[in-house]
Parts: C-alpha cells; structure tokens; sequence
C-alpha cells in the first residue's frame, strides 16, 4: 500500500510540475511587472503611524501598562493602480514600535479594491504586504514578513491598517493603523 501512495504522490508531481512551474512563472511575470510599474510611477504617498493597539485577550495587564500605543514616525511610498483597480505600494517607514523604540520597515503592498459609492470617492480594500523590517527586541538585525492589510479610504485619504498575530501569551497579537495620503 505504502509503495501505491508513493508511486501515486510521484506521478502526482511529476505530472503538475511543468503546470505548477508555468503558474508560478507567470505569478512571478506579474510581480515583477507590477513592481516595475511601481518604481516608475510619478504617484507618491505619505505614511503616518496613528495608533498600535495589543490585544487585550491576550496580554497580562501590567504588560500592556509597559507597552507605548502611539507609534509615532512617518513614511513615504510610491503607489500604482492597475486597470483593476488594484493598489501596489512600495514604502519605507520608521514609528516607535511597543518598546518605544524606532523600528524601520520596508516593502511591497498588494491591496484588492472595493468602491463603496457610484463616483468611487469611498473604498475599502484588502491585500497584504510583505517587508523586511528590524526590531531593538532583535538587535536591529533585519527580518522578513508577510501581515494581512485592510483598508478604507476618503478620496486620497486612507486609514490602513494590519494584525500581527502571536503565538504566545503577551507576545504578538498586535493591530497598527497608519494614515496615508495620496499626493
């Protein structure tokens, strides 16, 4: 029986290889297309931190005493809208992180667009991003992530923001929402 899933399992991926390999190429095609129209868009936008919030089911109470809430830094990024209308952002960020300390932050973000009015002034939106960041609770030593966005946006203004989970009581489980706006 062991020998059957095996040969099974084997011819499963010997048969999907050359279609997982051609979806991933043209996944890959595409990220790299809608990076490079970001880097080449003339539409900038402005970041500001405005509040971290620790999830209070899962942090002890003195801790959440000792952690600062109020993220303050800034960021710029560029943005592109493709012809879904879709955003894609690259970005850079530096706010005082739950230690009170600066942590910079930088990446892409894909975010999935909804109008919520006919002449398409309010949005809400959905995506993700990934980044690569560094914490003083690290030694600054930099590190990648990936955190799920939301966002609802006013014209050019949009409130974003992201969870980010933990896997331990007092650790994690963390929502930031920032400001943007879009010049």
């Amino acid at each position: 029986m062991k020998k059957l899933i095996a040969g099974f399992l084997l011819g499963f991926v010997w048969v999907s290889t050359p279609v997982l390999a051609l979806e991933w190429s043209g996944l890959w095609n595409g990220v790299k297309s809608n990076v490079s129209s970001t880097i080449h868009s003339d539409k900038y936008e402005l970041y500001v931190p405005i509040r971290t919030w620790h999830n209070r089911y899962t942090y002890d109470r003195y801790k959440i005493k000792e952690y600062n809430e109020r993220p303050w830094g800034g960021g710029l990024g560029k943005y592109y809208i493709d012809e879904k209308g879709n955003q894609h952002s690259l970005y850079a960020m530096a706010f005082k992180d739950s230690h009170n300390d600066f942590e910079p932050i930088a990446g892409y973000a894909w975010q999935k667009n909804w109008r919520l009015d006919e002449d398409g002034n309010w949005r809400v939106g959905a995506g993700f991003t990934v980044f690569i960041t560094a914490r003083s609770d690290f030694d600054y030593i930099p590190f990648p992530g990936a955190l799920p966005l939301v966002a609802l946006e006013y014209k050019r203004l949009a409130i974003q923001g992201t969870y980010v989970p933990g896997f331990s009581r007092n650790s994690g489980n963390v929502a930031l929402f920032w400001a943007k706006w879009k010049f």
